[in-house]
């Protein structure tokens, strides 16, 4: 009895500040599913703006900065809420994936090393964000394509109130709105080239976000209406095993890799922006704490 007494009134506490959030998520999807997506034509390639598009727009511009239509409180409860979210959907890769065993194991070794591939991105994104002016939001911005797994995957990691997870959520709303165009007008842009293979083209689709993915896909298929069921199966075999490998290469190799990077490059990085390093400040407090302890 007494533990039904505790937990109640916790969840009526957040539901008094979250039910707003709630309302307006479910009124957003409306809307942005209302609109629908929109194709643009743009010389060879084509813009293509999905619904989750408007529905972060619509979220960026009803927060506190803005319309002021939420506070800030309640965007601190929807932080929170994203990981319960995206829940689902991760579930959904697990099932994927584990219904596509034998797909992953007969799959070349094309598609089972394109994570490792990704890795390289890294050693370009790391700098940047540090030359930014970005701390530890760094880790988790930049190791890895930051999609619904690696999300979920750095709160585990890191809590869900760290700055590794205010660095990989920014990057999953930014991707979510760029990235669908950005993902569109590539895939259109290099088939225009005439360079890559359709096939190449679609296994490439296949980074391990669904939203990113679909988007690539769609913009090829109308380049390639021929070749339209061939580029789905490989693009969506190809987001499999990215969904099933990219999350080891997160945990054993990306996160491991961003983590000492950012300890070697972040006092380099704060002495030419003529601040104060956090490696160097937390070394030093560490040091301090093993000379009291002792």
């Amino acid at each position: 009895m007494k533990k039904e007494t505790f937990i109640y009134p916790s969840f009526k506490a957040r539901m008094k500040n979250e039910y707003r959030i709630i309302l307006a998520a479910f009124l957003f999807i409306v809307i942005a599913d209302f609109i629908g997506q929109i194709e643009v034509p743009v010389g060879p390639g084509k813009l293509i703006l999905f619904p989750i598009f408007y529905a972060l727009i619509l979220g960026i511009i009803s927060g506190p900065e803005i319309l002021k239509f939420f506070k800030t409180k309640e965007v601190k409860a929807a932080s929170g809420l994203v990981i319960v979210a995206i829940c689902p959907f991760i579930a959904k890769l697990g099932i994927n994936a584990g219904a596509s065993l034998e797909t992953v194991i007969s799959a070349g070794p094309a598609l089972l090393l394109q994570e490792i591939g990704n890795l390289g991105t890294i050693f370009l994104a790391l700098p940047f964000a540090l030359l930014l002016g970005m701390k530890r939001e760094a880790i988790g911005a930049t190791h890895s394509i930051n999609r619904e797994s690696n999300l979920a995957l750095v709160t585990n990691m890191f809590g869900p109130d760290s700055p590794e997870t205010r660095g990989s959520l920014s990057i999953y709303v930014v991707g979510g709105m760029v990235g669908t165009i950005y993902f569109g007008f590539l895939a259109t842009m290099t088939a225009a080239i005439g360079f890559f293979h359709p096939y190449a083209l679609g296994m490439a689709s296949g980074v391990g976000a669904g939203i990113l993915m679909a988007s690539s896909v769609a913009s090829l298929t109308a380049v390639y209406p021929d070749m339209a069921a061939q580029i789905s199966a490989l693009a969506s075999t190809s987001e499999t095993i990215s969904g099933l490998t990219g999350i080891y290469v997160a945990i054993f190799v990306g996160i491991p890799l961003t983590k000492k990077l950012y300890e070697v490059l972040e006092p380099r990085f704060a002495k030419l922006r003529h601040e104060p390093s956090e490696v160097l400040t937390r070394r030093q407090n560490e040091e301090k704490g093993k000379v009291e302890e002792a």
